[in-house]
């Protein structure tokens, strides 16, 4: 694993970006990039799917029968299944053409953040929400990201989530982060 960027914050809480393959990182949780029917057909939901087995599948499927869709913004928690997470934070982010996207993908951080708060957990990985097949561009997305773990530690200095990790391949939308990144470094 290798950290491309890190940023600690003055409350001791710490930003990375890595690269590396989400299920095999040592967090508290991970973040899965999910649609509105928490149905996992494709890219890092399948993976985190299979990995995780039919539990993870079940307890979605509990949520969607209970809830009904998940709206664009939110996140709701299941378990981890087989994977060795304490739980798998499913955030449904924006596609390409909902209008607002970066606002609406911040939104769906931020929301994948508290539950992680909410539950007290550590520390969080988070692959690149909405970059892939919903098509919102890398730009866009990095801004976003870096906006709302930003925003999440100034309004939640003393949370007990003090990790976020960016968990990315090597490519375009990890080049967007780092130039997003690159003004804010000291």
């Amino acid at each position: 694993m290798e950290a491309v960027k890190e940023i600690i914050y003055p409350t001791g809480q710490r930003f990375l970006v890595v690269v590396y393959d989400l299920l095999y990182e040592r967090v508290d949780c991970i973040v899965n990039a999910a649609n509105g029917g928490l149905s996992h057909g494709g890219g890092v939901a399948a993976a985190i799917a299979e990995a995780a087995g039919p539990e993870l599948e079940d307890a979605c499927e509990a949520i969607i029968a209970r809830r009904g869709r998940i709206p664009v913004g939110e996140a709701v928690v299941t378990t981890a299944g087989s994977l060795p997470f304490k739980g798998v934070i499913h955030a449904v982010g924006p596609r390409m053409g909902d209008g607002d996207e970066e606002n609406k993908l911040v939104k769906t951080l931020m929301s994948a953040f508290l539950r992680a708060h909410e539950k007290r957990w550590s520390s969080l990985s988070f692959p690149g929400v909405s970059s892939g097949i919903f098509a919102v561009p890398h730009a866009v997305c990095a801004k976003a990201y870096t906006r709302a773990v930003m925003e999440f530690f100034s309004r939640h200095p003393a949370s007990s989530l003090r990790t976020i990790r960016l968990c990315l391949y090597e490519g375009p939308l990890l080049d967007a982060v780092k130039n997003e990144l690159g003004g804010k470094l000291a």
